[in-house]
């Protein structure tokens, strides 16, 4: 069984998820380019704008035809300023499972807006599409994307050891590999009882016409 993801535009109080596009480009490579994004996920560094030119316009419609993911951008409400990237990925769709994760702009963390945009994704996913699972994996010693997991009702289901390629940046600038241990986070639709009761009063799905 195999399926997509369909054109979509999620909003919550704050902010709206919706698809990238080009002209996201520079906000997306600075964000990137960021020491946080770079010690936790694979993304090349440093990242260019051609780089993120490719991933908006090449990328993105491959694993969304392909039934593998979806990106969203994530834009503040009132500004339609790129706060970050919710990304599903290794979806089955026989299952109903898929991988979410997050990546915030510097400027914009400690708002709660990863937990917000996690939040109304999960929603979506678990509530519009019918999917019956979610999966997060954070890198053992990345306490800040936990919170995240933790505040939007996630269980922790164990540790995949020796799983995880992190980064750390030497005195002369490069960056060189550690590996590290894996927690895996599950939310299933009953998970989400009472989580986020302010975004489900607050937020809606509107579908976009054809995108990519």
């Amino acid at each position: 069984m195999s399926g997509t993801f369909p054109n979509i535009s999620i909003s919550t109080e704050r902010l709206v998820l919706r698809p990238l596009d080009e002209d996201d480009v520079p906000a997306l490579a600075e964000m990137m380019n960021d020491e946080q994004v770079g010690a936790w996920t694979s993304v090349p560094q440093p990242y260019t704008e051609e780089q993120a030119r490719t991933w908006i316009t090449e990328r993105t419609a491959a694993e969304r035809d392909a039934g593998r993911g979806l990106d969203l951008a994530v834009t503040e409400f009132l500004t339609q300023r790129l706060v970050g990237v919710v990304q599903l990925a290794r979806t089955d769709w026989h299952v109903r499972s898929t991988e979410l994760s997050y990546i915030i702009a510097p400027w914009a963390r400690g708002e709660g807006y990863a937990s917000e945009a996690a939040l109304a994704t999960a929603q979506w996913l678990l509530g519009d599409q019918k999917f019956e699972r979610i999966e997060l994996r954070t890198a053992a010693d990345n306490t800040a994307s936990q919170q995240v997991a933790q505040k939007i009702g996630c269980i922790s289901e164990g540790v995949l050891r020796n799983a995880c390629i992190a980064r750390v940046r030497a005195e002369d600038g490069t960056w060189n590999d550690v590996r590290t241990d894996y927690i895996v986070w599950s939310l299933l639709p009953e998970d989400l009882d009472g989580a986020g009761e302010e975004l489900a009063d607050s937020g809606g799905f509107t579908s976009f016409p054809d995108w990519n």
